[in-house]
């Protein structure tokens, strides 16, 4: 029996726990073993579940990395233990996801990889693991994680510091400890990631984009009640608004629209609900899937004005629930559409975006069969993660 080995900051929770667990569960229905190891998340999960550290050990990393700018140097401890526990396992194949997030010093994960020798997947969420900061740069416009960081002008972005500027020793860290492990594979999740890698240190190894997928079981069309006002439903949908998601950019829609169109972001905090001008509605983060897949079939059109993105997942979602995208130019978010199912807008041009919003309105130039199509042909994480399997087979 094959055995796999993932690691990720969460566990059956947020986009990438969710992603390692249908992974997991999609090799456990083929006849392998699956573990997780996770810093933090749900304690449920079709695999076998191995946390690393604890809550006091993720307390004090996120506290290193404030005051000193060395994420993912902290947790020697605990990976040390964790690094026992590999041994144990005597895992097949070693995935990797986000390896960032405060429970993890991944100088000692891969010394051991190195040492280990064997087969490494390592699925790139963000941009984090060639940079000597930030997890993005197009916000901030910086190119310097091509040739090495320094004086870094994103400091309190994620993972945030808020005394020290480490970026320059984290870049060299990171480019040595990465470096030179044998049959390491990187899997980013969109073709923009995978042009990026080819421009930093990474790019001596093999590289294999795979989309990430969703349940177009659970997504799916559920038809749209009848609005007596008659307006024009736009949806934005995030966990965590801020100017890099694209709120400010909606605030600037709503003022070029009239009050044929309603505005509802999904996942707002109250302080920012109570803010809201009005023709924008504000719902808080749900966990309750019905409702938001209610949301995304009622509405006539997602908009993503996102200024930081990889491949957004809440594109496949609409796609799925058989409604259109419009997404900024940004990172992989307009690999989601062709232009049977949205629009491509240039980052920022808010112009060009509701002139695109009235002309759907007006022309409605996209079926929802096609948006659910798409869907269903490119997204659903039954095939997409198949992907994952051909890959271990060819690595084993």
């Amino acid at each position: 029996m094959p055995t796999l080995l993932q690691i990720n900051v969460t566990a059956n929770w947020g986009s990438t726990g969710k992603i390692a667990e249908d992974i997991g569960k999609l090799l456990i229905s083929k006849g392998w073993e699956s573990h997780i190891a996770y810093g933090r998340g749900n304690s449920q999960s079709a695999s076998h579940l191995i946390r690393i550290g604890n809550d006091f050990d993720m307390n004090i990393h996120g506290l290193q990395s404030r005051m000193f700018d060395n994420h993912g140097l902290a947790s020697k401890h605990a990976t040390k233990s964790f690094i026992k526990k590999i041994r144990n396992i005597k895992p097949d194949i070693i995935h990797l996801h986000n390896i960032h997030g405060y429970y993890l010093n991944y100088p000692l994960l891969f010394e051991y990889l190195k040492s280990w020798g064997g087969p490494v997947v390592w699925t790139l969420h963000d941009c984090w693991p060639f940079t000597g900061h930030c997890a993005y740069y197009d916000f901030g416009e910086c190119n310097r994680w091509k040739d090495g960081c320094e004086k870094c002008p994103q400091l309190r972005s994620y993972p945030a510091s808020y005394w020290a500027d480490n970026s320059a020793v984290n870049y060299l860290k990171k480019k040595e400890a990465f470096l030179n492990c044998p049959n390491l594979t990187l899997v980013p999740v969109s073709h923009w990631l995978r042009e990026e890698l080819s421009k930093s240190f990474l790019y001596g190894y093999k590289c294999e984009a795979i989309h990430n997928g969703i349940d177009i079981s659970v997504f799916h069309p559920c038809g749209k009640n009848k609005d007596k006002s008659g307006r024009f439903k736009i949806l934005g949908v995030a966990s965590v608004w801020d100017e890099r998601k694209g709120l400010n950019e909606f605030l600037k829609l709503r003022e070029r629209l009239n009050d044929d169109y309603d505005i509802t972001l999904v996942g707002l905090n109250k302080k920012q609900i109570s803010n809201l001008p009005s023709g924008i509605s504000g719902i808080e983060r749900t966990n309750n899937v019905d409702e938001l897949v209610s949301l995304y079939s009622n509405a006539d059109v997602y908009v993503n004005p996102t200024l930081e993105d990889n491949f957004p997942t809440t594109n496949l979602e609409a796609l799925s629930c058989g409604t259109p995208v419009i997404t900024y130019d940004t990172g992989g978010s307009p690999e989601a559409i062709d232009d049977r199912t949205g629009y491509i807008i240039p980052r920022q041009d808010v112009v060009s975006l509701a002139k695109k919003i009235e002309y759907i309105h007006e022309n409605n130039p996209f079926k929802s069969i096609d948006c659910r199509k798409r869907a269903e042909d490119f997204y659903d994480k039954n095939k997409a993660f198949e992907n994952y399997i051909n890959l271990y087979k060819t690595l084993i």
